[in-house]
């Protein structure tokens, strides 16, 4: 089915030329708000199209939170279409914030719905949840092989209430962030220059020297800007892994607009900070 390389090389390529910068695409109503516009199917057009056109023929990935266009029934959906594939037409990556999770023949669904290059919604990545169990992923985890896609499982996640579930301790003695780093590590043995199968990790976390974050795979950073994490903060939560972060920015970036000037700004401002910070690893 695949007629792309797989996700992880075509990441490696987008990093090296464009930098590691991740922006987020979340119309959410306070954002529509200070943009001016209505919280409506027409704002939220004009959001995305903004976003899309100051951004995707520079940053390395965009990713759009399918939530805030889901919200808007199938006219949201329909223009969160339209972003995906204009976005992905100008160059850049596009992971898909879906968080979905299920078991069997939900799971595929799921993974077709955004990782099957005839949807609608095709997307390069798309993250997931893992907490019915790693083995549930089996059907996206294949799609992205087949199809040359990728996914970000989450792992050490930033919001407080992730640890309830992250932090807690297998009879093994290992907890359940490390073990989905394990099996993500599983997944891309072997894999050059980078594998297809990433962790979504905090960048808000601090020390996680405890963690082998090596895995030979892409790592998800939220918490860059509007939830307090610096570029400057990126190796010592990170480590050796550093060269391999994905760091997302979203507030701080989008509340630059609606001028694509002040977006294109802002993003290249992340982006030579982001530079700077691994570069001097």
């Amino acid at each position: 089915m695949s007629s792309l390389e797989p996700f992880g090389a075509r990441l490696r390529r987008a990093m090296d030329e464009r930098g590691a910068l991740c922006v987020g695409i979340d119309p959410h109503a306070s954002l529509l708000a200070e943009w001016g516009l209505n919280d409506d199917v027409a704002g939220l057009e004009r959001f995305s199209r903004t976003v899309v056109e100051a951004m995707a023929d520079r940053v390395a990935v965009l990713k759009p939170q399918s939530a805030f266009f889901e919200r808007f029934g199938s006219r949201g959906i329909a223009v969160l279409e339209k972003s995906v594939a204009e976005a992905r037409a100008a160059g850049a990556l596009v992971v898909m914030d879906a968080k979905r999770g299920d078991i069997g023949s939900t799971m595929g669904a799921y993974a077709e719905t955004f990782l099957h290059k005839d949807s609608p919604l095709f997307s390069d990545a798309l993250t997931v949840s893992p907490y019915l169990g790693y083995g549930s992923l089996s059907p996206a985890v294949a799609l992205a092989r087949e199809s040359g896609t990728g996914l970000f499982v989450l792992a050490l996640t930033s919001n407080p209430e992730g640890g309830e579930v992250q932090h807690a301790v297998r009879t093994d003695g290992r907890n359940i962030g490390a073990t989905m780093l394990a099996h993500l590590a599983a997944e891309n043995a072997g894999e050059e220059p980078l594998g297809s199968f990433g962790a979504v990790v905090g960048a808000t976390l601090g020390d996680l020297s405890s963690y082998d974050l090596d895995i030979n795979g892409p790592l998800l950073a939220p918490g860059i800007g509007a939830q307090g994490a610096t570029a400057a903060d990126l190796p010592a939560v990170f480590g050796s892994a550093v060269r391999n972060v994905v760091p997302n920015v979203s507030r701080g970036v989008l509340r630059h607009g609606p001028d694509a000037g002040t977006l294109r700004a802002a993003a290249e401002r992340f982006a030579e900070e982001i530079r700077a910070a691994v570069g001097a690893v």
